[in-house]
């Protein structure tokens, strides 16, 4: 199932207790879970495996938190098992929360497109698997416009490249569900571990 999402009816029911992700972000010592600052805003990206794009995101100035969890399934509260088996229709993401003040949404798209390969479906490079797909969550309507415009953007300096069609899924989608706390800021606590980012090889133009 691994290549497809699954239907409501093969979807893991999961639970209504959510996962506990830890207190404090381990590098940027600011709360992991809300509420959060007023000013605040939040995007919620899928570029696969989720500890390297955690640790993309907490190092640009003006993002005050990041964390890592699932999103834009089915399943309520997923383990972080019950996600790798396909049956949560859950992506691996990372919850973004910065300072608009600071940094634009456009700039973190920027940032999101150029490090991964939006264009393979349900996998990313050797991470097969509908949750490794690549994702844009956000919470208003005009957060997913300037997605939707960036995406474009984007489109056209992948087809001057010779690159294939993005697949990244974008819309609204305000369920986030935490994973567990030794994913949380994983890079950092284990600095030799896995990633898969890298840049792609194609710059995103600016709006």
């Amino acid at each position: 199932m691994k290549d497809r999402l699954p239907t409501e009816k093969e979807a893991l029911p999961g639970r209504d207790e959510p996962i506990d992700p830890g207190e404090l972000h381990a590098v940027l010592n600011h709360p992991l879970r809300p509420p959060f600052p007023d000013h605040l805003r939040e995007v919620r990206l899928g570029m696969g495996c989720f500890w390297g794009a955690e640790r993309l995101f907490w190092q640009l100035p003006g993002v005050w938190t990041t964390a890592v969890g699932y999103a834009g399934g089915i399943t309520r509260n997923p383990t972080y098992e019950e996600v790798c088996s396909g049956r949560t229709g859950h992506a691996e993401v990372v919850r973004v929360v910065y300072d608009p003040s600071e940094v634009s949404l456009e700039s973190l798209l920027k940032c999101f497109w150029e490090n991964h390969d939006p264009t393979s479906g349900m996998r990313q490079g050797n991470d097969i698997g509908t949750q490794y797909r690549s994702t844009i969550y956000v919470d208003t309507e005009d957060d997913r416009a300037v997605a939707e415009a960036s995406r474009d953007r984007y489109q056209h300096a992948l087809a001057q490249a010779g690159r294939g069609s993005i697949t990244t899924e974008i819309r609204r989608d305000p369920a986030f569900y935490y994973a567990e706390a030794y994913h949380q800021q994983y890079l950092h606590k284990n600095p030799n571990g896995y990633c898969g980012l890298k840049f792609n090889g194609v710059m995103c133009p600016g709006s």
